[in-house]
């Protein structure tokens, strides 16, 4: 089968049958994981798919994995690109990714810093990270006008670039893009004020 595993049924036999290799060297390539807290909208759907000529959309939510109505309008959206979606977990995805043996090019859309630092926590490898849009909240700074981001973010993100991530911001492809390098969430506090 050349698609992303979907039916968690191959994925359970995967995780039972202990004759088969746990290491995987998969071919499925995550082109791109971009952390927008509204996932998958127009400019995700049709600009970044787009730019990065993928054939597959991942969303890796905990919440959206479950709540069929999300899903329903993202798969719209990728529709109109005439792209295939995925919905997974932290969990179901990590355990779909390291079996995986398809040839898809993925394009990874999460809605946090924090969902990235789980996946790596359970074993994904650095990748690039575009970051999209991060809504104010308390206890968020700006970064700038569309990033927010909170201490744990920060540290997160931080911990994942000493480990080999790289982090930019960018809005839409052909805009000015912006290194994100190591952040002193202090300083950037007293900066942003």
């Amino acid at each position: 089968m050349d698609t992303l595993y979907h039916s968690f049924e191959k994925v359970d036999r995967i995780k039972d049958n202990s004759n088969e290799r746990t290491d995987i060297d998969m071919r499925a390539k995550i082109e791109l994981i971009r952390v927008d807290n509204r996932l998958v909208h127009g400019q995700v759907g049709v600009t970044w798919v787009n730019a990065l000529n993928i054939d597959t959309i991942v969303v890796v939510d905990d919440e959206t994995a479950i709540n069929v109505f999300s899903q329903k309008m993202m798969k719209t959206i990728a529709k109109a690109s005439n792209v295939d979606i995925r919905f997974y977990s932290i969990a179901d995805f990590m355990q779909v990714l390291r079996h995986n043996e398809s040839n898809q090019r993925l394009f990874v859309v999460v809605r946090d810093i924090q969902t990235v630092y789980e996946m790596f926590k359970n074993g994904l490898t650095p990748q690039t990270v575009n970051i999209g849009n991060i809504h104010y909240g308390r206890g968020r700074v700006p970064f700038n006008k569309k990033m927010y981001v909170s201490e744990v973010d920060v540290d997160e993100m931080n911990e994942l670039i000493d480990q080999g991530f790289h982090f930019y911001y960018q809005d839409v492809p052909g805009t000015l893009d912006e290194i994100i390098d190591k952040i002193d969430f202090e300083r950037l506090k007293k900066v942003r004020k």
